[in-house]
């Protein structure tokens, strides 16, 4: 199940893993899974994941509302 959209996020702002990996401190197979959706970040790690990329943390995640699909 696809939850967090770190990597289509990571592909819109042009950046790739091991950028992302190095700007929050965390090691780059972790920022991996969360990409593949394999692990999902903690809440203080998707902020600072919004952070680097300069973005708005709700466009990190799928909506749940299904009218929005």
């Amino acid at each position: 199940m696809e939850i967090n959209r770190i990597k289509v996020a990571l592909a819109e702002t042009r950046r790739k893993n091991k950028w992302l990996a190095e700007q929050i401190g965390k090691d780059e197979s972790t920022v991996s899974q969360w990409c593949t959706n394999a692990r999902q970040p903690s809440l203080e790690n998707l902020l600072r994941v919004a952070n680097a990329l300069e973005i708005d943390i709700r466009d990190l995640l799928y909506s749940t509302n299904n009218s929005e699909s």
